[in-house]
């Protein structure tokens, strides 16, 4: 048996992981601005062995368009949510890892709207199959006990069990190149809201570097960026944070975007590939043609349409384990205002502004509810109870097993909306809703209901 390691203080290391990922991801961005950034990437890389040979397969991963032809476009009319990890990882440490950061990006093609959601790495859920334990082990585990996809994939399924939102990618990030690559953009440019002074600011000999950051905007080389988001000499700690690290995102965002840099970036484009292609991984779906496509889409967002929030302490409480574990517990009600105000579609577009009765009416959902406990005609009575309120409930049954702790909405065709209003009508929480998309389900939504339910009142 593989063994976990222990729960580390938060780590310095590991805090900016995540801005690795995206300062990639953003470097697509920009080769999606241009023609000529991309022609000069494409020749480069003929001759490396990093992004797909244009001779392959296109089904294989690779390039899928000409010189000359139009950048691919996103197809898709569904929000796209990624999951970025940072791993805890040491120099000279084999895993398997905790997670040291965790945020969704999610982007909305229809609406043109993106938004950040930052998730702290001590919040105690259930991570399926594993019990309960803070999020930061879900990938861990799965590294230590071969989980199907390793530690990245149940860590996406650990966030999405939990929050009710379908993860459809991720990347995973080791530490390492974060300095050198927002070196390579020249830097970026921070507002720092209150001046900070930390003199226990470690150095990398087990000492102390002191750090003073004035307030007003700073002009942060890639030293200084890391040290703004891993420091947490402020008054709400880690929670402060999770904030630095969404505002060094947008930094990234803003600069890499910016048309006057791709003349500076397309001569450095072999040093930054080879400075992150070991430090990321994706999932197997993340192509680079899906890659271009969604970066070309992300240009297109304005950034006052661009959402961030964190799960912090208005939606989680203090609790110390039975074996002496400090961990957040969460707020579900409170933790689903913070979801749906990253993952709701703004006020005023179609979905937002209809009736809820015509929303139900236009999924026309069928449902079928099956009993995971032991007491009798449970399915049946919450059936009836469905029904009567306008959910179009085609059967009632069993289980797989009736020891189900939790009950559980599963989503086999998309349809959100009808999800979410049974869970509101079971008064189950949201994290209850789990996209588990199955074309050939013969209904839309499975509820299967465990201990933790009670049959409604009418």
């Amino acid at each position: 048996m593989k063994r976990i390691p222990k729960q580390r203080p938060v780590g310095y290391r590991g805090a900016l992981y995540y801005a690795l990922t995206l300062a990639v991801v953003f470097l697509l961005i920009a080769s999606g601005i241009g023609y000529i950034f991309y022609r000069q990437v494409r020749a480069w890389a003929a001759g490396s062995d990093i992004l797909p040979n244009p001779s392959q397969n296109p089904e294989e991963g690779a390039i899928a368009w000409e010189p000359g032809q139009p950048l691919p476009m996103w197809e898709g009319t569904d929000r796209v949510n990624i999951l970025v990890m940072g791993i805890d990882a040491r120099p000279g440490e084999e895993g398997p890892f905790r997670t040291d950061s965790m945020m969704i990006l999610t982007i909305d093609p229809l609406t043109k709207s993106a938004g950040i959601l930052s998730i702290p790495r001590d919040l105690w859920v259930p991570i399926p199959g594993y019990g309960e334990g803070r999020i930061n082990t879900a990938n861990a585990i799965g590294d230590a006990y071969g989980y199907p996809g390793g530690g990245p994939a149940l860590a996406a399924r650990t966030v999405q069990y939990n929050l009710g939102v379908p993860i459809h990618h991720y990347a995973r990030v080791d530490f390492g190149a974060f300095v050198q690559v927002v070196d390579l953009i020249g830097g970026i440019d921070i507002y720092v809201p209150e001046e900070i002074y930390d003199p226990t600011y470690p150095d990398n000999n087990y000492g102390y570097d002191p750090l003073y950051i004035p307030a007003g905007w700073v002009h942060m080389d890639g030293t200084l960026a890391l040290k703004y988001a891993r420091t947490r000499h402020t008054s709400r700690g880690d929670f402060d944070r999770m904030a630095r690290q969404q505002q060094v995102l947008m930094a990234i965002f803003d600069k890499v975007t910016r048309l006057d840099l791709l003349p500076q970036l397309v001569p450095q484009v072999p040093r930054i590939w080879a400075t992150v292609k070991g430090a990321v991984v994706l999932d197997p779906n993340m192509t680079l043609d899906k890659i271009v496509a969604l970066a070309n889409l992300a240009t297109k967002i304005p950034k006052e349409n661009i959402r961030t929030a964190t799960i912090d302490e208005t939606c989680t409480e203090m609790w110390t384990t039975p074996d002496g574990q400090q961990v957040l517990v969460p707020i579900r009600e409170r933790m689903r205002e913070v979801r749906d105000y990253i993952f709701m579609m703004p006020a005023g577009t179609p979905q937002a502004t209809q009736d809820p009765a015509a929303r139900l009416a236009a999924e026309a959902a069928t449902v079928h509810v099956r009993n995971g406990t032991t007491t009798p005609g449970l399915a049946q009575k919450t059936a009836e109870y469905l029904q009567a309120r306008g959910i179009g409930v085609k059967g009632y049954g069993n289980a797989d097993r009736q020891d189900y702790a939790s009950s559980l909405i599963l989503v086999y065709t998309g349809k959100l909306f009808t999800a979410e209003t049974i869970a509101r009508l079971l008064n189950l929480p949201p994290t209850a809703v789990v996209q588990t998309p199955n074309a050939q389900a013969e209904v839309d939504i499975v509820v299967v209901l465990g201990a933790d339910y009670r049959l409604p009142t009418p």
